[in-house]
């Protein structure tokens, strides 16, 4: 049985990866700084079910301030997940947070990866790293950021390649489309539509131009992520993890008001810095290098996500939270680490 270690893994996309690797066999070494990004119970109720898996180890650390080449020692990978997200949140003072926890994080990691010789990193980067584009974006599109956020992703990028080059560390870097699902983050968009539609809230929509959006189901976004930790392509291979399709965001809401049996007041507001008008990723090199095709519509995923809000309702939001663990986050993000 072999060992991945998963940066990030109680978070959104994380937990799903974790989730799927057990699923294949994998033990899995999984660490999390529980930031406070969003509610930190959240992150640990993504994870609960996992914990009870015996394959499963976590650790409750910072990548920025941990020991490193401990984590990464006797790995067979090492899929980097872990980042502080946000496009409209990484402008002015948040964003030395950024460079922080998606760039020194990751040339930390990096650098063990590279002492250790480890087999094989897995970074997940972002769409935000291109340019403005109608057309469909290639792996060779134009690199041109339009937020901190995708010039710290694009920055991760840079240093997965350099250490890919000079330092023999085998790499593959993923660019994720508008990944949405259960276990989404709250402030991402379909989280915050469905949450206000239950709600009877207004919905509020950024920009005054329909945004297009390649929305990507998580399910599908972490069997790439798997795949793409033993499949056989050179080292420093940089892949588009998208479906493909643009989408309307009126669509979107659409869809979920058809979910939700409900009609969406919109509240207008002004567009947001960094949010670009389209995301179009072109999947055909994944498809070559990892044999894997995006196979969940986006009816589906829409109905498979609201079917996840709705059952947060209907059970207490601790359930499968462990108190002791919740009453030890400060203590954990400070070097010492709960497991």
């Amino acid at each position: 049985m072999n060992l991945v270690l998963v940066t990030g893994a109680a978070g959104f996309i994380g937990s799903h990866v974790a989730e799927l690797l057990l699923s294949e066999g994998w033990q899995v070494r999984a660490v999390d700084a529980l930031s406070e990004t969003y509610d930190p119970a959240v992150k640990l109720r993504n994870i609960a079910g996992l914990r009870q898996n015996p394959s499963f180890t976590m650790v409750f650390d910072d990548l920025t301030t941990a020991r490193l080449e401990p984590l990464v020692e006797g790995v067979d990978a090492v899929v980097h997940l872990a980042a502080e997200p946000g496009v409209s949140k990484s402008w002015g003072e948040a964003f030395p947070t950024y460079v922080e926890r998606n760039i020194l994080a990751t040339q930390r990691l990096l650098e063990a990866a590279a002492r250790v010789h480890a087999p094989r990193v897995v970074y997940a980067s972002s769409s935000s790293v291109y340019g403005p584009t109608r057309e469909p974006m290639h792996e060779s599109s134009l690199l041109a950021p339009l937020s901190p956020y995708g010039v710290s992703k694009l920055a991760g990028e840079c240093l997965v390649g350099a250490y890919a080059q000079e330092r023999g560390v085998p790499t593959v870097s993923l660019r994720f489309f508008s990944v949405y699902g259960p276990r989404q983050r709250p402030d991402m968009a379909i989280h915050r539509f469905t949450e206000a539609l239950l709600d009877g809230r207004e919905v509020s929509v950024f920009g005054d131009q329909v945004q297009l959006r390649d929305f990507t189901y998580v399910g599908d976004v972490a069997r790439a992520v798997v795949a793409a930790v033993t499949a056989p392509i050179p080292s420093g291979t940089i892949l588009n993890i998208a479906r493909g399709t643009p989408v309307p965001v009126p669509e979107v809401l659409r869809l979920l008001e058809v979910e939700v049996r409900g009609e969406a007041s919109v509240a207008r507001l002004p567009h947001r810095p960094g949010d670009t008008r389209q995301t179009h990723g072109d999947n055909r090199a994944a498809e070559a290098a990892l044999g894997w095709r995006p196979t969940t519509d986006l009816p589906f995923g829409v109905k498979h996500q609201v079917a996840w809000h709705r059952s947060l309702r209907e059970r207490p939001q601790d359930e499968g939270v462990d108190p002791d663990v919740v009453a030890r986050l400060p203590s954990s993000l400070q070097g010492g680490g709960i497991r």
